[in-house]
């Protein structure tokens, strides 16, 4: 089980991403996610010790809000505070992504499109840009629990990418704590 999480993590690394100058809607995407909060979270570097993350989800108690295992024979007590501090992720704004103005999904749903006309919120990402095709593959792999097939939008991830794209504040520190 822990290996599914080393071999499908994803890891960005945005000062070689940024440098992308031939692909404008590239470019704009991945500045977009950029400036949500998640650079530290998604450009950390996947490092991970196969036995130790074992033991992390078999030692796991949730107490309160906080998260706590054992790993390396040692107590380890995770706060969605320290969670948040870690990866300097924005600890204000919404944490439903069903708050996400419909009149902002409604615009995303020609906007994400490859032929400019509205798309379903839960279609097929066939349908989508490249740039946006890649932030629902980076959506789903690093940050929501895997729902389907990666050929597949869901409508959370949909509402996550309306709010990246247009610059909403998201309480990320909550958001990634709770999935």
């Amino acid at each position: 089980m822990a290996s599914a999480f080393i071999t499908y993590s994803y890891q960005i690394n945005f000062e070689s991403v940024l440098m992308i100058h031939d692909h404008e809607g590239m470019l704009n995407m991945f500045k977009d996610l950029e400036a949500s909060g998640l650079i530290r979270f998604l450009g950390c570097e996947s490092v991970l010790y196969e036995t130790e993350l074992g033991h992390f989800f078999d030692t796991t108690l949730i107490q309160d809000e906080d998260i706590t295992c054992v790993i390396s024979g040692k107590f380890v007590s995770i706060s969605p505070t320290l969670f948040a501090t870690v990866f300097d992720l924005p600890s204000e704004g919404i944490t439903n992504f069903s708050e996400v103005p419909k009149d902002k999904v409604y615009d995303a749903q020609s906007l994400f499109s490859q032929k400019g006309v509205q798309i379903d919120v839960h279609g097929k990402k066939k349908y989508m840009k490249h740039e946006f095709r890649l932030l629902n593959d980076i959506l789903a792999k690093a940050i929501t629990v895997k729902a389907g097939s990666f050929d597949s939008v869901t409508v959370e991830r949909f509402q996550m990418m309306t709010a990246i794209q247009y610059g909403l504040k998201v309480n990320w520190g909550k958001v990634l704590f709770m999935f």
